[in-house]
């Protein structure tokens, strides 16, 4: 359930005019069912859409969507969050690195297992890593 309230209908919120060109306030309510037990969780956005609870409840799905496809298989399958590389430009570069990876190993179809099954293969078979790295390269005829 997404409800959402122009700005100019709430008190004023501390430091309001450093929130440049913020019209609304959203509250996100999701209920979670985990086989016998329903949870509530409770999410608030402030956002310089106009108040349309419908468009704004389809951006957080979309983002939402993005996050449990593609980040969360980076983090399943390269432990993305327990990463500490933090110096200079290493992060972009190895975060760059594991997107073109999960990539080459989504494309890969003669291993019809999880991207972290694949992950393991790859690194265990070297033929079965070309492959993988052929399925990158477009047009590929690599065998």
């Amino acid at each position: 359930q997404v409800y959402t309230v122009p700005v100019s209908k709430l008190p004023a919120l501390h430091e309001q005019d450093l929130w440049t060109s913020l019209t609304t306030v959203v509250m996100v309510v999701r209920s979670i069912q985990h086989w016998n037990q329903t949870t509530h969780e409770v999410q608030f956005y402030i956002t310089s859409l106009a108040c349309d609870a419908h468009k704004i409840g389809s951006a957080i799905r979309q983002h939402w969507g993005i996050e449990n496809s593609v980040h969360w298989t980076l983090d399943v399958t390269f432990n993305e969050d327990e990463c500490r590389i933090r110096s200079l430009h290493s992060p972009q570069n190895f975060a760059l690195l594991r997107r073109i990876a999960l990539n080459a190993l989504e494309r890969e179809s003669s291993f019809r297992r999880s991207i972290r099954q694949k992950s393991r293969r790859a690194t265990m078979n070297d033929q079965y890593m070309l492959s993988v790295l052929a399925a990158a390269l477009p047009n590929s005829t690599l065998s």
